[in-house]
């Protein structure tokens, strides 16, 4: 299934420890390791040091492997198909639900190699049969979740997270502005989206903007870095202003609460104004009763509430 997807041979990510492995592909590397002995399933290349270290070729075996033991085929049966085979078998059951998860593969791939026409091929194939907030919802989201446990397990470095959500964004962006051009059709509330000072990660808002537009609110996205005493203009915008705010790793979790009591001072003294907040950090928040907070575990409860 990954044949055609693994064909660049100058790209930089081409060399994988097995712990890669088991982070790319969610198999053990006690796992993989028995696999290599019993089934000789991979045969990896080692250094002086007797360490495995595997290619591309390996991880897109290993790729296809996993998709069809979690599709109910044994091992045993697996090892005994050629790579034809293998891929052949994939091809042949894939459905709806599966497509999410060689989708998500897919997007892994283009990351480690920086393979933009990947990208795009394996989203247009997506656009035939979802719309753009299944994609962000079934497949975006989780991949987004692997991709910063692989940064925290060195798997992948900066640069590889940084081309894979400028990406995601660019497609976040295009769709925000295709609902941009139609008039709100409810009047009720309008939302002011920022992110606080030093703040970047705006995926999460972004998306948050799109679903609010969707819904038919009007909305300001202000984006990152947002100082507090410039948000107070913004009361102006509608007479049920609601502030909406991600908090990813800003404000620190010491600083979180005193950022949340000079909020209400600065912009929502006269407290008619409300404040959503969601993001890891919130956790970190002595919460008050203040009838103006709302605080999301997760950006679907949000949506629940537009």
């Amino acid at each position: 299934m990954f044949n055609n997807l693994l064909q660049k041979v100058n790209n930089i990510k081409q060399t994988f420890s097995i712990k890669d492995l088991e982070n790319l592909c969610g198999v053990k590397a006690h796992t993989i390791r028995i696999w290599e002995k019993r089934y000789n399933l991979l045969s990896p290349n080692r250094t002086n040091t007797n360490i495995r270290t595997y290619n591309l070729k390996n991880l897109q075996k290993l790729l296809n492997v996993t998709y069809l033991v979690n599709s109910g085929y044994k091992i045993s049966r697996i090892s005994k198909l050629n790579e034809q085979e293998i891929n052949e078998y994939v091809r042949s059951i894939v459905s709806d639900n599966s497509t999410k998860n060689q989708a998500i593969n897919s997007f892994k791939i283009s990351m480690l190699n920086y393979d933009l026409e990947l990208f795009l091929g394996t989203y247009e194939q997506l656009e035939r049969k979802r719309n753009f907030r299944q994609i962000f919802v079934d497949v975006f989201i989780p991949l987004l979740k692997e991709i910063g446990l692989l940064w925290q397990t060195d798997t992948i470095n900066p640069a590889h997270e940084h081309f894979i959500t400028n990406l995601i964004k660019q497609k976040l962006l295009l769709n925000i502005e295709k609902l941009q051009y139609s008039k709100p059709t409810k009047g009720d509330k309008a939302f002011v989206l920022f992110l606080p000072e030093n703040e970047i990660h705006e995926l999460g808002l972004l998306y948050i903007n799109y679903e609010i537009l969707l819904h038919g609110y009007r909305a300001i996205y202000l984006g990152p870095s947002i100082p507090l005493d410039s948000l107070p203009s913004m009361l102006s915008f509608h007479e049920n202003t609601i502030f909406v705010s991600y908090f990813t790793i800003k404000p620190e979790k010491d600083n979180i609460t005193k950022y949340v009591q000079d909020f209400n001072k600065v912009v929502c003294a006269d407290k008619t104004s409300e404040f959503w907040m969601l993001g890891k950090q919130i956790m970190h928040i002595s919460k008050t009763s203040a009838s103006n907070h709302r605080y999301f575990d997760s950006i679907s409860a949000l949506i629940s509430d537009l």
